[in-house]
């Protein structure tokens, strides 16, 4: 009688409250210069040349050609599920980030701008390096963009009256 008893128990529970939640399996540790070096390889990944941009087609190593396909790779999200790294709108959430302050940028960070508005600048992911201007005005970060490519160059995205903020991947370490 007890059995059935915690069996009725079991089966109400399991009805009112639900399944238990499936723990998310944690993303591999990468330090902040390995994100750098592994962002770097895509510059000449394509027979010396930068590996070229594309939403809908996945490098060698499986990753997509996108800008989040490019920062999952770099931060060595996995890219098995989903297929190609998490997307630019995942990135921004907090399985993957955390929201930092500018003035807390490290190296290995990220400036997201999660927002689906039209225009140039919108769903964008880019990989902080270094400041190369002492007034913080500019930086040099690491992107995969449309109509060219990985590229390594000065941006200002963020740091202005923009839809870009600051984030730090929780698997980065250092």
């Amino acid at each position: 009688m007890k059995f059935i008893s915690a069996l009725i128990a079991a089966f109400f529970a399991l009805v009112l409250v639900g399944p238990p939640a499936a723990s998310a399996a944690p993303e591999a540790q990468i330090s902040r210069g390995d994100v750098l070096k592994r962002a770097a390889t895509w510059l000449t990944a394509n027979n010396g040349k930068q590996v070229p941009y594309s939403m809908s087609k996945y490098w060698k190593d499986g990753y997509r050609t996108d800008c989040s396909g490019f920062v999952s790779m770099a931060a060595n999200l996995g890219n098995a599920n989903p297929k190609g790294g998490p997307n630019t709108v995942a990135l921004a959430g907090s399985k993957y980030t955390t929201p930092i302050k500018i003035a807390d940028l490290k190296p290995g960070d990220l400036f997201i701008d999660p927002v689906d508005e039209p225009g140039d600048d919108f769903r964008h992911v880019v990989i902080f390096e270094k400041w190369t201007k002492a007034d913080k005005s500019q930086y040099m970060a690491y992107e995969q963009r449309g109509g060219h490519g990985t590229d390594h160059r000065p941006l200002t995205y963020g740091l202005k009256n923009t839809k870009y903020k600051p984030y730090r991947l929780k698997n980065v370490t250092g």
